[in-house]
C-alpha cells in the first residue's frame, strides 16, 4: 500500500521557519519526482516544488523562490520541504504527492501551516 505521511505543520509568525517531512513507503521513492502542494482554505491544489529523482533538479512556485528549498534523502525514503521567510499567503494545508505533475491524486493527508501573528 502506498502511503505519505506529512509532518512538521504548525502555527509560526511572519518571518518565520518551519521543516516539513514526508515520509514515503509502498512503492521504490527513488523511482518518482516528489512535488509539495498545498491548498489554501476556500482554493484549489496549488504545486509549490518539485525534485527529481536523484535530488539533481528542483523548481519552485515563482512566490517561493528563495524563500523554499526541497530535498529528499533516498535512503530514508523522505521528502522535506524548509521554509524560510514564511508569510501569510503561505498559510495552507500542505501535501506530498507522488510524481511531478497533476492530478497528483497519491498525496498524503496533509499537514497545516498557518502563518499569524
Amino acid at each position: 500500500e502506498v502511503q505519505l505521511v506529512e509532518s512538521g505543520g504548525g502555527l509560526v509568525q511572519p518571518g518565520g521557519s518551519l521543516r516539513l517531512s514526508c515520509a514515503a513507503s509502498g512503492f521504490v521513492f527513488d523511482d518518482y519526482w516528489m512535488t509539495w502542494v498545498r491548498q489554501a482554505p476556500g482554493k484549489g491544489l496549488e504545486w509549490v516544488s518539485a525534485i527529481s529523482l536523484n535530488n539533481s533538479t528542483t523548481n519552485y512556485k515563482e512566490s517561493v523562490k528563495g524563500r523554499f528549498t526541497v530535498s529528499r534523502d533516498n535512503a530514508k525514503n523522505t521528502l522535506y520541504l524548509q521554509m524560510n521567510s514564511l508569510k501569510s499567503e503561505d498559510t495552507a494545508v500542505y501535501y506530498c504527492a507522488r510524481g511531478a505533475t497533476s492530478p497528483w491524486t497519491t498525496r498524503g493527508q496533509g499537514t497545516q501551516v498557518t502563518v499569524s501573528s
